[in-house]
């Protein structure tokens, strides 16, 4: 078996890759909280960053989204992402801290955004019917009104499942971390 030392650092390295790479697998990824009703709720999100030494993850969203208001009652998620062709599946917990367009880091990110990925900020409340005699072509929307719904989800992962699925050898270890981002206590169990 491969050494969980290096299970670690080749998933972290998989998820640093997949943030400038549109077509890898684990660019979408999907998170799931927890709604009011306490039913888990999963989406497809973009990952922007993946940073080993901290354990984090970043995400964008429209502040106005039922993830957001979820995420500040029960921070706790999953995020689950699947490589077809590897056939590698890496199950990451944690909790999310929210950063909206007040705070230093989503100002900072926000122009660092180029105009078409801002103008997805500027149409109506994510969920609510969509007036068609108002859309306008990304290029001649006001990108300023999406400043202010524009937010930064931080996953600090605590627990990395990994699972690599191989005919006749399916393998699976989980990967705690400490609250510094240390490997802290892996193990490998059945698939």
């Amino acid at each position: 078996m491969t050494p969980i030392q290096d299970i670690d650092l080749s998933a972290w390295q998989t998820l640093a890759e997949a943030v400038s790479q549109p077509d890898n697998p684990f660019r979408y990824l999907s998170l799931s909280s927890v709604d009011a009703a306490g039913q888990a709720q999963a989406r497809t999100l973009v990952l922007r960053r993946a940073t080993q030494a901290t354990r984090q993850l970043e995400f964008h969203t429209d502040i106005r989204s039922a993830k957001w208001q979820e995420l500040a009652v029960n921070p706790r998620v999953t995020v689950l992402g699947y490589g077809h062709q590897s056939r590698l599946q890496l199950r990451l917990q944690g909790n999310a801290q929210r950063y909206d367009a007040d705070s230093e880091l989503a100002s900072r990110v926000w122009h660092s955004l180029p105009a078409h990925t801002q103008s997805t900020y500027t149409g109506g409340p994510p969920g609510d019917a969509r007036d068609i005699s108002t859309d306008q072509p990304a290029e001649s929307a006001d990108n300023s009104a999406g400043k202010a719904r524009f937010g930064v989800i931080i996953v600090q992962v605590t627990l990395l499942d990994w699972y690599q699925l191989q005919r006749g050898n399916n393998q699976r270890a989980l990967l705690p971390y400490s609250i510094t981002g240390e490997l802290d206590a892996a193990r490998w169990v059945n698939p």
